[in-house]
């Protein structure tokens, strides 16, 4: 089952706000995303509306139907609440598809659920440009909340 973890200062003298991947080689990637884990930190400016652009040029996952490899960039920007999803984890957890079969909707809005139960950010639109299957270019875009405006919110120039 897909792992949330807040960072605690006190859970790891050696690293003060707690993560566990972050600054540590060893680590490998997770087999799904059922076993990976999103960290988060605090959101220290958790008063202030602002931005996080995250870009993911070389995801990978599998096609249900063909097992075929479907490529894409991944796009995701959130305002943040309380806390943030600490990047080295959301990189192993984007990672964990690469072995997944999915079809390209549902890999979208999955990341956007995941994302959501991690971090709980104000709002957050994630976006999948998906590779040419057949001549055909398929992109996929989900936001929360639900009522959040799509059109326009990414662009390929995030």
């Amino acid at each position: 089952m897909l792992g949330f973890a807040m960072s605690d200062p006190t859970s790891n003298p050696a690293d003060e706000r707690g993560l566990n991947l972050l600054g540590r080689s060893e680590s490998r990637l997770p087999n799904s995303p059922d076993e990976a884990q999103l960290e988060t930190f605090a959101n220290h400016n958790a008063t202030r509306d602002y931005w996080i652009h995250l870009d993911c040029p070389e995801f990978s996952s599998l096609c249900p139907v063909t097992g075929q490899p479907d490529t894409a960039r991944i796009q995701i920007r959130y305002i943040p609440g309380e806390i943030c999803v600490e990047t080295k984890s959301l990189k192993f957890y984007l990672a964990s598809f690469r072995n997944t079969a999915a079809f390209n909707e549902e890999v979208v809005n999955r990341i956007l659920t995941d994302l959501v139960a991690a971090c709980s950010p104000k709002q957050v639109v994630v976006r999948g440009s998906f590779g040419s299957r057949g001549g055909i270019r398929l992109t996929c875009q989900a936001a929360h909340p639900s009522d959040a405006p799509l059109a326009g919110t990414l662009t390929a120039e995030v």
